[in-house]
């Protein structure tokens, strides 16, 4: 259950990034009042009363509407690299670096100094117990 729940809550992020990061445009010609034509692709094909020889008032009119996503989570290019990032790769390479590393002493320290006693168990050794 709990990684069906993690799955389905995975999926809904993604969605919610892809959604949040996308950008489109709309385009609606009206002739008029009369909304003619609307498009999400490309160019809203027109009514034909601009190509005609009436010479009075253009009574078309073209509407675009832009939905800009965000652009946070776009990939940089290399250009874009600048001295703080590199110190921050730097520190956390040599960080990561060290983490990992297994250093192995070799030096002894306690040489010249005896063991512990090890605790005597009495009740063993004098053989009396509480019964």
């Amino acid at each position: 259950m709990k990684g069906l729940a993690f799955k389905i809550g995975s999926f809904v992020l993604a969605i919610l990034v892809c959604i949040s990061t996308l950008s489109f445009t709309v385009e609606k010609h009206y002739c008029g009042d009369f909304l003619v034509d609307v498009s999400f692709t490309g160019d809203a094909s027109d009514c034909g009363m601009e190509k005609g020889t009436v010479p009075k008032k253009n009574c078309c009119k073209d509407e675009v509407h832009q939905v800009e996503g965000q652009h946070e989570l776009l990939q940089s290019s290399i250009d874009d690299f600048t001295i703080q990032k590199e110190q921050l790769l730097d520190s956390f390479l040599i960080s990561y670096r060290d983490f990992f590393s297994v250093k192995e002493s070799t030096e002894l320290i306690y040489n010249d100094l005896s063991p512990p006693d090890l605790p005597v168990d009495y009740q063993v050794l004098y053989q009396s117990f509480i019964i």
